[in-house]
């Protein structure tokens, strides 16, 4: 078991390691980006939602099409590869990182793969119903198609993925400041009363 552990820890480090090296001319960004996701500043959800609303806003004005937003987003994704790491380490300067801003990014970089492990593992156990269980994965994933095409049904495309971005944006500072936890936890207790009640009915 403890050698089985071992393998996974240093393959763990080993990937970590390898997706250092490839995003090592983004890291000044990234270690940017993480201080806004994670509010260091109390204006920092502010500034997301009013960021993500204007560019939403300015596809809703636009009105592009299906191909020219593909087009458009892949292009400055090209130009952001291609500028980033010549310009960051100009404007961030590189050369002034701590010891403290090192071991952040080694610490974005190994929640980024242990991120990327968990979709994988989730993906594989969906495969594993699939084999064991047909059924109960015809019925699971049925159902949750027609409830996310009766939700695209009723709200609008565009706003319910500005809603969606949106939330995927906060959720590191809302979880960094335990504002899931807490609100979590109290959904929990309430539906923890919830069931004991309709057990005393029953009784």
């Amino acid at each position: 078991m403890a050698e089985g552990d071992n393998k996974s820890a240093n393959l763990l480090a080993q990937e970590t390691s390898q997706l250092e090296e490839q995003l090592q001319g983004w890291g000044e960004v990234i270690l940017a980006g993480d201080q806004v996701l994670r509010w260091q500043k109390p204006w920092y959800p502010a500034a997301l939602v009013g960021a993500t609303t204007i560019l939403f806003m300015l596809i809703y004005y636009l009105d592009p099409s299906v191909l020219t937003g593909l087009s458009c987003t892949v292009m400055i994704l090209c130009l952001a590869d291609y500028l980033v790491p010549t310009l960051a380490p100009r404007v961030f300067g590189s050369n002034k990182w701590t010891t403290e801003q090192q071991q952040r990014f080694h610490e974005i970089c190994g929640n980024l793969v242990k991120t990327q492990r968990r979709i994988l593992g989730w993906w594989k156990r969906l495969f594993a119903l699939k084999e064991e269980k047909p059924k109960m994965y015809f019925f699971s994933v049925i159902s949750s198609l027609v409830a996310v095409a009766w939700i695209g049904q009723e709200v609008h495309n565009l706003f319910l993925t500005y809603l969606i971005v949106s939330f995927l944006l906060l959720l590191p500072g809302l979880s960094q400041h335990g504002i899931i936890t807490k609100y979590g936890g109290m959904v929990k207790r309430e539906i923890n009363k919830l069931l004991k009640q309709k057990e005393k009915k029953n009784e």
